[in-house]
């Protein structure tokens, strides 16, 4: 394939648009909640109605409200429905000329929407995810065509020069891991697409990889170009079958179109993709971990230096980055390194997309400008509270994060904001609690989460995760001393200190910003007689890796 041909398509894809299209998220939420039934019916109902000429019926991605599913949105006009039924498709198809349904209907410019700033989920809602033509037809691959036009080098310069920070969780700058792997001898490279998302109530990156699975080749292509890479990779849980249903049609469909394998738009460039399915462990999220993984051998973790970049991947130069940070990727080759940088704030550029859940009144996901305060997206965006109980405290990054109190919800989302409050950005879990949700049991349960999902490898994490729980259900059921508290909290910090891998050092995150933050409660909790003895010196002050 040639530019010429890429803009072809794109062109016939457009033409050939019906005048008006009604859109059915077919992405993993919606279908738990029968959309695939929906979508079905809808079709049906516009080919009964003798509307095949002016109206068609499409799946498209998830376009965020989660908790309205199945949605449904009608084209040009912008009508949106939720918790649509298939009994009520015939009731939306007449509704586009004037008729009666009784399907929810949505309001397109309620801040959940409207306050968005949408970057890789740009085109969220809007195409068909199982089809190229739809991906290239709103620009598809012009970024990666763009990206061929320049020298390697010049590609690391613009991501290192747009302050793109990875989206994993860590925040290292991606333009450095790039120009580290870059800069390797000559020879055999790799590029891993991290997609073993595992944090409880995160899935951002399979929204993506369902939404977007072109995107994310994309970004994995302009990225091997970049470093000097031939062969990727995307490591995908095997609890999300959607998205890897899509990505095997996708790299099917790339590579039949000449857009991925050999002499990319007619250059010297190779790159081919593969991916591999990963059994549902947690530490195969940590890269050394993963890369084990796909090697066939046991995931688990192993000491840095070496860092992947110098020797990953069958001891080869590997780039590693998550499926958000690749999906980004093509939108800054488009519109430039600039362009990118302008959003969002000094040291943390771009836009986050973030899964908002609990109890929450607007679940789902939403992409926001790094710098948006938590409250906006909690209060605004969300909603606040489903049942209008006043927000307690937010937890973000997951097991390795931390619970922020509602005292500190105008704090901007930024990696240095959230960690001077003992809390992370993560991958981008964000759930909400509110006034009835005790803190003690929110730190047991993620506990109790890193001490089933310990790799087993070091003795800090797998032994101290086990008794940092012991002791919390010691706390929870009103059988521990002040001693005990003493004790949580010194262990936390030895795990935190001495684990081999981040998942080990971050897992006493949401334990010690519990503490820090509701200590009343674990007051509460301890025995009467032990409220006399004077605290020990260790307790205090604390810190959150």
């Amino acid at each position: 394939m040639d530019h010429d041909e890429l803009l072809r398509i794109a062109d016939a894809e457009r033409a050939k648009a019906k005048p008006n299209e009604i859109r059915c998220c077919t992405s993993s939420g919606c279908r738990a909640s029968g959309s695939a039934d929906v979508l079905k019916q809808l079709k049906a109902s516009v080919a009964a109605n003798g509307l095949n000429d002016t109206l068609t019926a499409v799946g498209v991605g998830c376009p965020g409200l989660c908790s309205a599913g199945p949605v449904v949105m009608s084209h040009p006009d912008g009508g949106m429905f939720g918790k649509v039924t298939a009994e009520q498709a015939k009731g939306i198809v007449a509704a586009l000329s004037g008729g009666a349904t009784d399907a929810q209907r949505i309001d397109p410019n309620q801040p959940f929407f409207r306050k968005q700033f949408r970057v890789v989920r740009a085109t969220a809602g809007q195409i068909d995810p199982e089809r190229i033509e739809s991906y290239i037809a709103v620009g598809g691959y012009e970024g990666l065509y763009q990206a061929l036009q320049k020298r390697p080098d010049e590609i690391v310069t613009d991501v290192t020069a747009s302050g793109l920070r990875g989206r994993g969780g860590a925040g290292y700058p991606t333009g450095l891991k790039w120009a580290t792997v870059e800069k390797m001898p000559p020879g055999q490279k790799y590029v891993i697409c991290n997609g073993d998302e595992g944090d409880p109530g995160a899935f951002m990156d399979r929204s993506v990889m369902e939404d977007a699975p072109h995107q994310v080749l994309e970004g994995m292509a302009i990225a091997a170009y970049a470093v000097g890479a031939n062969q990727g990779f995307i490591y995908v849980r095997a609890e999300y079958p959607l998205a890897i249903e899509r990505l095997q049609a996708a790299i099917t469909q790339a590579t039949k179109a000449g857009l991925l394998g050999a002499n990319i738009f007619q250059t010297p460039f190779e790159f081919k993709v593969e991916i591999r399915i990963g059994a549902g462990a947690f530490v195969c999220g940590e890269e050394t971990a993963l890369i084990a993984s796909v090697q066939g051998l046991r995931g688990t973790p192993r000491p840095r230096p070496p860092y992947p970049a110098e020797s990953g991947l069958w001891d080869r130069p590997t780039l590693i980055n998550n499926v958000e940070t690749f999906a980004t990727i093509p939108a800054i080759s488009r519109n430039g390194a600039a362009w990118f940088a302008a959003i969002g704030t000094d040291r943390s550029k771009g836009t986050k997309i973030f899964s908002l859940t609990g109890k929450v009144k607007n679940a789902g996901l939403v992409e926001v400008p790094m710098g948006t305060t938590l409250r906006a997206v909690v209060e605004e965006l969300g909603g606040g509270t489903a049942d209008g109980k006043a927000v307690k405290a937010v937890q973000t990054g997951g097991p390795s994060g931390g619970c922020i109190p509602a005292s500190l919800l105008d704090t901007p989302i930024d990696y240095e904001s959230l960690g001077k409050i003992g809390s992370i950005m993560g991958s981008g879990g964000m759930i909400v609690m509110d006034d009835t949700d005790r803190m003690p049991e929110v730190a047991r349960f993620f506990m109790e989460f890193c001490a089933d999902e310990s790799c087993g490898k070091c003795v800090p994490c797998r032994v101290g995760t086990v008794q940092l729980h012991g002791l919390l259900t010691k706390l929870v059921e009103r059988k521990a001393t002040r001693h005990d508290l003493d004790t949580l909290v010194e262990l936390c910090q030895l795990v935190r200190d001495t684990s081999l891998c981040g998942l080990g050092q971050s897992a006493p995150n949401p334990v010690l910003s519990t503490i820090r933050y509701f200590a009343a409660e674990y007051e509460a909790l301890l025995q009467p007689e032990e409220f006399a003895r004077p605290p020990r010196a260790s307790v205090i002050p604390l810190s959150v890796v």
